[in-house]
């Protein structure tokens, strides 16, 4: 956001309100800088300020550079003449030298630090042998042109840096803490333009320090207050020997008023009067010297006039304050909206696009297939015919039905019509001979036609099925944008509280959500050399306070310990076991397995079989399992994903090389399991001694470019062992009528319940069925369901309540 828009926000009410849009956005508040910065002397000789104020308004602000050479050239002419000459020949060098080698900068601000330093070190040191004559020590006055040199080079980087600020030339923004002790030095320099300057006994650049020291402090606590009082008075002192103490004033000022900046600020003006007292014992042995206390009451009435609306918005762009930490969750809301609204724009567009393909689809009839084609067989036919009219004028009914039965015969893949359609046509037909061979010429082009039509048909339903899918994708993670981050806070000190009570230390705690099942909490534990508090101890107390299992996730060192995520724990896990074996011995299977969790407190096994054998076959059933992969864990419903590796595989090779795919997807929550089988082996489940075979008639991947999945739903319990395999395991034993009732005998006569160990049993079971050699790709997993439990359990907790439980006790308050 600009700077002239922020003001028309923020500054646009009340008499403060508008002039402090003309000081900042006219540029007018840069002629009372100048003025002061013309004056400004370190050491009493040194003036650096003059030329690089004036500098950085020329590169940044070029519009109000002459009002700024005036200004200066004033401030130096209060000074006395001969400053005012030297402060003249600086800003004239610097204009002679910008002007002679602007075509080597080309308007970049880069070279201005060094024409700054060359211009400076040259006319300190003309004016220098000039002023002192015979007097001029060489070896001391050009190191001391040289420091000043220095000094105007460095001051020259930190007023460009500041000018945005200051001008409000671009987009207001947080500052960083360098460019606030830049902002500070701006600030404390522009007060010893003030010295000199009294109002009766009180010196006006003590004021306006200690001013800008309590307002700073008053802002941004202790860290920038003692920072800008060091600062501060660090300056001030090379100012003047004389203000050497005012250093401690401001620095403890600044701490002070810090420390007590929850008494907004009553308490900076506290730490002010309270410092002012102390450094006065501390000098003087008492506070005999009243004027430091009047100079202290003058900045405490200054801030007192400063209106509030400026300091609130001061105080947005100092990091670590809780209005920026307002206006940064303000923001940072503002850009989950915002996303989250496109992606709701964008769901509706794949909503629409999909809407639009299915009503084509819709829209297609095979009448009008049959209608197109009779229409070009009776151009060729009729069309010269005595008795068209008779036929398709006053018998159209009876016309069309007799030439579309002829047509479906003939498509039947007969050499001639049957009996009666044959006599039929020769009684109706004064050229039958003539119609049929013009149909069976013109079969071949109604065929292909009618097989091109049908796949843009189901490659239009494909695409609108996926773009579903896609819009639903967006949708729901639009939505999950959109939920508030809540504010547990007293979730977050009842945590605190119970963590602590075990003599337990943390240092920072955000609590997302607290919703059964989908707890989400973060915090940050000092390191204590690894010995696993966060799994052992707090873990298990989040546990029994949010009545559910709660477990570690993640843990990442930082400088401040141990950053430690915890959610959750599914109801239910899964351990599983492979066995996997290729054709005769060999390297390369063509069958593939995954198991993986999809992230949506799912998992997913996954077996595929490309056809034959080798690599070829390899590649189909690797690329079936990529592909299955990537689709479910992007949030794709797992039958429009099925039917998009089915397009996919089908549409990028006309090779005859297709891939089964037999697919579980166990909900961790309560076990329940969807499975998809296409062109696979059965599955089987033993459940004590009984055991259930899971099976479903789909066509293998690739084969059709359009079929609708079949999907079978099982209800699993704790100690189910789900076993799926390729056909060359079920299909695998020699000898066997029935390979059913076979593989239930195997997999009940088989104790062990380590899945493992199962794989690896039935597996030997099956090969030596075959005389001991491997005739087919083999692939067997074996996947036991079992109730989660974590490895530590619960801590009670008796004197905090979970939120979740319902008190026993109403009357007694207790920290949630």
């Amino acid at each position: 956001m600009s700077g002239e828009a922020v003001l028309g926000q923020v500054f646009e009410k009340g008499m403060a309100g508008k002039m402090a849009f003309i000081l900042l956005d006219r540029g007018w508040i840069l002629v009372p800088a100048g003025f002061l910065f013309g004056r400004a002397l370190l050491l009493s000789q040194l003036s650096p300020f003059a030329l690089s104020f004036f500098a950085a308004v020329l590169m940044m602000k070029k519009e109000v550079g002459p009002r700024v050479f005036l200004a200066v050239l004033a401030g130096a002419l209060t000074v006395s003449t001969v400053q005012a000459a030297v402060v003249f020949s600086l800003l004239f060098g610097f204009l002679l030298m910008h002007r002679l080698f602007r075509t080597l900068h080309k308007g970049e601000t880069a070279p201005v630090p060094f024409f700054v330093f060359f211009t400076t070190i040259v006319v300190k040191s003309v004016f220098s042998y000039i002023v002192n004559g015979s007097a001029f020590v060489p070896a001391y006055d050009l190191v001391l042109a040289a420091i000043e040199a220095s000094l105007a080079f460095v001051l020259t980087l930190i007023f460009m840096q500041c000018m945005p600020f200051l001008s409000l030339s671009g987009r207001i923004r947080t500052l960083k803490t360098e460019e606030w002790i830049s902002l500070l030095i701006v600030f404390a320099s522009a007060a010893t333009g003030m010295a000199g300057w009294m109002i009766g006994s009180l010196e006006v650049d003590h004021i306006a320090a200690r001013y800008l020291v309590t307002a700073i402090s008053f802002l941004s606590g202790a860290a920038f207050g003692s920072a800008a009082g060091v600062v501060s008075g660090l300056i001030l002192s090379l100012a003047g020997v004389n203000d050497f103490h005012e250093m401690s004033i401001l620095a403890f000022a600044g701490l002070l008023g810090g420390l007590f900046k929850e008494w907004k600020r009553s308490g900076a003006i506290a730490g002010l009067m309270t410092a002012t007292v102390l450094a006065g014992f501390y000098g003087e042995g008492n506070v005999t010297d009243m004027a430091a206390l009047y100079e202290s009451a003058a900045a405490a009435v200054l801030l007192c006039l400063t209106p509030k609306l400026w300091t609130d918005h001061l105080s947005k762009l100092i990091p670590g304050t809780a209005e920026h930490s307002i206006e940064q969750q303000r923001y940072l809301r503002k850009v989950r909206d915002v996303t989250a609204n496109r992606m709701e724009q964008f769901s509706d567009l794949f909503d629409a696009l999909s809407g639009s393909f299915a009503q084509s689809v819709q829209q297609e009839t095979a009448e009008r297939e049959v209608d197109l084609f009779l229409s070009g067989i009776t151009e060729k036919t009729c069309q010269t015919c005595f008795k068209k009219e008779q036929c398709w004028a006053y018998q159209f009914n009876e016309t069309y039905e007799l030439m579309k039965n002829i047509l479906e015969d003939a498509d039947s893949g007969q050499e001639v019509l049957s009996p009666h359609l044959a006599k039929e046509l020769e009684q109706y037909c004064f050229r039958p001979a003539r119609v049929e061979a013009e149909i069976r010429s013109q079969l071949t082009y109604y065929r292909a036609n009618k097989k091109l039509k049908q796949q843009m048909k189901e490659s239009r339903k494909i695409v609108a099925e996926q773009l579903e899918g896609m819009s639903k994708v967006m949708r729901d993670f639009a939505e999950e944008m959109k939920r508030e981050e809540e504010t547990h806070i007293t979730q977050e000190e009842k945590i605190t509280t119970a963590i602590e009570s075990f003599g337990m230390e943390i240092t920072d705690i955000r609590v997302f959500s607290v919703q059964k099942g989908g707890v989400d909490i973060e915090m940050t534990v000092p390191y204590s050399k690894g010995h696993g508090e966060s799994e052992k101890i707090i873990a298990p107390i989040l546990s029994d306070l949010l009545n559910e299992y709660i477990i570690v996730v993640d843990e990442q060192q930082d400088g401040s310990g141990v950053r430690s995520i915890f959610r959750s724990a599914t109801a239910f896990r899964v351990v599983t076991g492979l066995a996997h074996t290729a054709k005769g011995g060999g390297l390369i299977s063509g069958d593939s397995f995954s198991a993986i969790e999809i992230g949506t407190g799912k998992f997913a096994i996954a077996i595929s079989d490309g056809m034959g054998n080798g690599g070829r076959a390899h590649d189909e059933s690797s690329a079936t399992i990529r592909l299955l992969k990537q689709i479910l864990q992007s949030g794709i419903e797992e039958t429009v994903a099925v039917k998009s590796i089915n397009s996919i595989l089908s549409l990028r090779t006309n090779d005859e090389v297709f891939s089964t795919l037999d697919l579980a997807i166990i909900d961790l929550q309560d076990a329940r399991t969807v499975f998809l089988k296409v062109g696979s082996a059965p599955s089987f489940i033993k459940r004590g001694d009984q055991v259930l075979k899971v099976e479903a008639g789909n066509v293998p991947i690739g084969i059709l470019q359009q079929f609708e999945v079949e999907t079978v739903h099982e209800q699993l319990k704790s100690g189910d062992l789900l076993i799926t395999m390729s056909d060359g395991v079920f299909e695998g034993p020699e000898f066997i009528e029935n390979a059913d009732v076979w593989m239930k005998r195997k997999i009940k006569s088989i104790d062990t319940t380590d899945p493992q160990a199962f794989a690896d049993l039935l597996m030997d079971e099956v090969i030596r069925t075959q005389s001991n050699e491997i005739k087919d790709d083999m692939t067997l997993c074996v996947a036991r369901i079992e109730h989660n439990v974590p490895e530590w359990a619960a801590i009670p907790i008796y004197d905090i309540e979970p939120a979740e439980k319902k008190k026993k006790k109403p009357d007694r308050r207790r920290a949630v």
